[in-house]
């Protein structure tokens, strides 16, 4: 069994009073109806993958009152989630209402930053306070329920998903995760503007060969316990009320049929009461995986192995009552499954008043408020990272003659939203051009040129877009033209929004069609250029990073990304942002990361350079662009005066370490002060530095703050081969500084 040696907090989910009334509940339950809790239809709203059927209302109606329903997904909306709620708590026999799920990923009509540009800002306030608005914002929709956060760490940038996640690194990931979590589902599950959160997906689904979405999975364990699984345990620590299970195979079992996963971890091990969701027809899937014979022996395996509740497959409803009356599922299994459940309906609140989410005035009120629009653009300007700043070409002053806004991202109202965007309402977003004209001096002439096209076709249908490269150069001598004749440049690169998302995996991860091309005529005749990246994955485009003077990775910001770019253009906010993940040279270097295993050979440069049989690449540097953790700031800041409280630890016992932080420059800026270890001798290989403590912190010019961790058991702690989670004696590095690369080092024993 996984995480024997980690003690799991008590539950958040079981209530005694709660448990009594599903043990009434169950009891007055045919097998027919408590299978049919188990089973979630799609809407034809907003289908998130293969449909099975066609959508007929009035057949799903029929299902509803006959009780073989126990949520949808994909229906939205006060009168259409109400419609159907009012079929099953008074049509059906037991009145057992239902529970409406939806993909709230970055909000739903107020659009907040992509998850992996929300995760650069490294505030948990922040992150917390952005969830909110979806929650809020869902909850007044009639949704119960969201498919989000995705936990997935993943190291390849080729994934298009790498979007919804948090980067490549788990303890970051884990404490975003929880921040999500608690931010959505509150204090209490039940009040009106509160949802269930998803940890998903479960598990390893971020390590799929080659980023390609949906394929096979190669993970050891060590990986997977050390790296994939920490937010997870996290998560249920947390309290969340639904875990979702992953595409892949671990081990060469799809997840959904994967027992020791599900039902040994995940239940048992770390005593998780809430329930576990399919995606999106993966119990069928497993047919096609070669792991089950046909739809009626993967819902068996399924069933069995600890799957609750199956999204749109259909092998549930058709098969399972047959299943359990024949002896093959023991009916044990599914009493488990429908108290899980109807728990977390009860937790809702929907039995108490099934329509409390359903309010259509509130649904009115709250959406894109003006102070969820305010929140929106705080948590844009947090979310940019600065990686470039030379000769301090940035902030602009709001009073230049003339700025070019370059480029068709620049006034694209669409792509900021980003993707998997809700119920977000079609060129929505403040435009990056929007923005500066917003900010600018009346004296300021703001021309813009599009320069290049960068994807064509409807974006509401995905099918129709055509994302290959487009070579069209027509708009090239107006683009350059406005660069001669302008005081700076401000030039929008990246990706259209939904060159990222589900399904949308690329192996050409640089700049798309004539980007490169136009930056380089551009630089050819104006010096003074500033990038904005938009894009939903890490971008390899090594000659603009080498060559451009200012770089700001501003993601997809959602709602107000055009205020908040340029609230950091012109300085009315310094960046603070640092990078989630590490940004590659080129695609032959991914998968790259900060936290890789030592090995045998890592000399940097032998001292004799005839010698070639060390780690590296004869055509490339190894290291990446831009490091894990790292992101500029309008202010410099040293670190200094670095101490540990003593030089051997007890394995009981824990060390302060301390270091102080001063704001060298004249302006007042934030900080993020990361802390990685190094276990330097294990019975395992060990990573060469982990992540294991952050604090932001503010400063003002010239000030200076002391900022301390605390080093104990668990901090030092990881899964060897024994599969023990336990800390060895021996020698650690501890280092602390402004980025994976740049650190003070001091070592200490544990004893």
């Amino acid at each position: 069994m996984f995480w024997r040696k980690l003690v799991t907090k008590k539950s958040l989910l079981v209530k005694p009073e709660i448990e009594q009334k599903i043990d009434a509940l169950l009891s007055q339950m045919t097998i027919g109806e408590k299978v049919g809790q188990m089973n979630q239809y799609s809407g034809v709203y907003d289908a998130t993958g293969p449909m099975a059927d066609a959508y007929d209302p009035e057949e799903k109606f029929r299902k509803i009152a006959a009780g073989k329903i126990g949520s949808m997904l994909n229906v939205i909306g006060t009168k259409d989630t109400r419609e159907a709620q009012r079929v099953a708590v008074e049509e059906s026999r037991l009145a057992i209402p239902l529970i409406f799920g939806y993909d709230v990923i970055h909000g739903y009509k107020t659009m907040l930053p992509i998850p992996i540009a929300d995760a650069s800002s490294w505030d948990m306030d922040i992150i917390s306070k952005g969830s909110r608005v979806a929650a809020t914002e869902s909850a007044a929709a009639g949704i119960h329920w969201t498919f989000a956060p995705m936990m997935d760490v993943t190291r390849d940038a080729r994934w298009g998903r790498i979007m919804e996640g948090s980067g490549e690194d788990p303890f970051l990931a884990s404490k975003i995760a929880v921040a999500r979590i608690k931010a959505l589902q509150g204090d209490d599950l039940s009040g009106i503007d509160t949802i269930a959160a998803t940890a998903k997906h479960f598990t390893g689904y971020g390590f799929v060969i080659a980023g390609l979405d949906y394929n096979t999975v190669e993970i050891n364990r060590n990986t997977l316990y050390n790296m994939v699984l920490p937010p997870f345990k996290a998560s249920v620590d947390a309290g969340v009320a639904t875990v979702m299970n992953s595409f892949n195979d671990i081990d060469g079992v799809p997840v959904t049929g994967n027992k020791a996963l599900q039902r040994d971890v995940l239940k048992h091990d770390w005593s998780f009461d809430g329930f576990i969701i399919s995606d999106w027809n993966t119990v069928g899937e497993m047919v096609v995986h070669g792991y089950a014979e046909d739809l009626k022996d993967a819902a068996k395996k399924a069933a069995i192995a600890g799957t609750d509740m199956d999204m749109q497959s259909r092998g549930y409803e058709i098969y399972l009552e047959e299943l359990v009356k024949s002896g093959k599922v023991d009916e044990k299994l599914i009493d488990e499954s429908v108290r899980r459940i109807l728990r977390v309906k009860f937790l809702l609140g929907v039995f108490d008043d099934p329509y409390r989410y359903c309010d259509p005035e509130r649904e009115k009120k709250v959406m894109l408020s003006d102070e969820h629009r305010a929140i929106a653009r705080e948590s844009a300007k947090h979310s940019i990272v600065l990686l470039k700043n030379e000769d301090n070409i940035l902030p602009l002053s709001k009073k230049l003659k003339s700025i070019a806004v370059i480029g068709g991202l620049g006034d694209d109202k669409d792509t900021p939203l980003g993707s998997w965007r809700g119920k977000a309402i079609k060129d929505s977003a403040v435009s990056l051009l929007e923005g500066i004209q917003n900010a600018v001096d009346e004296s300021t002439s703001v021309k813009f040129a599009k320069g290049y096209t960068l994807a064509s076709g409807d974006r509401e249908f995905i099918k129709e877009l055509n994302f290959d490269d487009v070579n069209d150069t027509s708009g090239f001598e107006e683009a350059i033209n406005l660069a001669k004749t302008s005081e700076t440049v401000i030039m929008a690169v990246g990706e259209e929004c939904f060159q990222s998302g589900e399904s949308r995996s690329q192996t050409n991860i640089g700049l798309k069609g004539t980007q490169l091309e136009l930056l380089k005529e551009i630089k050819k005749v104006n010096d003074n250029v500033v990038i904005v990246l938009m894009n939903g994955r890490p971008i390899a485009e090594a000659w603009m990073y080498e060559n451009m003077p200012a770089i700001i990775e501003a993601w997809h910001l959602g709602s107000e990304a055009g205020h908040g770019i340029t609230d950091v253009i012109f300085g009315d906010y310094n960046p603070s942002g640092k990078l989630p993940m590490s940004i590659p040279r080129n695609i032959g270097q991914v998968p790259v990361y900060y936290n890789h295993n030592r090995t045998g050979r890592p000399v940097e440069f032998p001292s004799d350079p005839e010698v070639v049989f060390w780690t590296h690449y004869s055509d490339s540097e190894r290291t990446p662009q831009y490091p894990f953790g790292y992101g500029l700031s309008y202010s410099t800041f040293e670190y200094s005066d670095f101490s540990i409280s003593s030089s051997k630890m007890k394995i009981d016992d824990q060390l302060e370490v301390q270091v102080k932080v001063t704001n060298t420059s004249s302006i007042a800026g934030e900080e993020v002060v990361q802390m990685y270890i190094n276990d330097k001798h294990s019975s395992t290989i060990r990573p060469v530095k982990e992540l294991k403590g952050f604090e932001k912190i503010a400063l003002k010019a010239g000030e200076s703050k002391t900022v301390t961790f605390m080093i104990t058991e668990e901090t030092l702690s990881f899964y060897g081969s024994d599969l023990e989670f336990k800390a060895e004696p021996g020698e650690f590095e501890i280092m602390i500084g402004g980025n994976s690369v740049d650190l003070l080092i001091e070592e200490f024993e544990l004893i």
